[in-house]
């Protein structure tokens, strides 16, 4: 396991938003199957889309979006909303039940 994760707090949940290229999916794919880290929230992969074969696609702690964190002209409209459902779901500390890209509306904030 590369040194970056393998020297991450154990039970910690990593949210990469950034840049695909910057976690190793497939030593991150292992901490997440082996119990080391919690889980995950990934918006961007190495491969975009990220492929089926991936294993990240069937861990029940990993959090998968469309990359929806670039900037687009209606970004705040419609991630804005999100947010506090998302924080909600990694502050929790368990993203088991999280839905690939779930559909958020102003309602689900209140």
């Amino acid at each position: 396991m590369p040194r970056a994760i393998s020297r991450m707090r154990s039970g910690a949940i990593l949210v990469n938003v950034g840049r695909g290229g910057v976690v190793d999916e497939e030593a991150l794919a292992q901490a997440l199957g082996d119990g080391r880290l919690a889980g995950a929230v990934l918006d961007v992969f190495s491969t975009e889309p990220l492929p089926q074969e991936s294993p990240l696609w069937r861990l029940p702690n990993v959090l998968i979006s469309p990359h929806t964190a670039a900037l687009s002209v209606r970004e705040n409209e419609r991630i804005v909303p999100c947010s506090p459902r998302i924080c909600g779901v990694i502050c929790a500390g368990d993203i088991s039940s999280a839905a690939f890209a779930p559909r958020c509306s102003t309602d689900d904030t209140q």
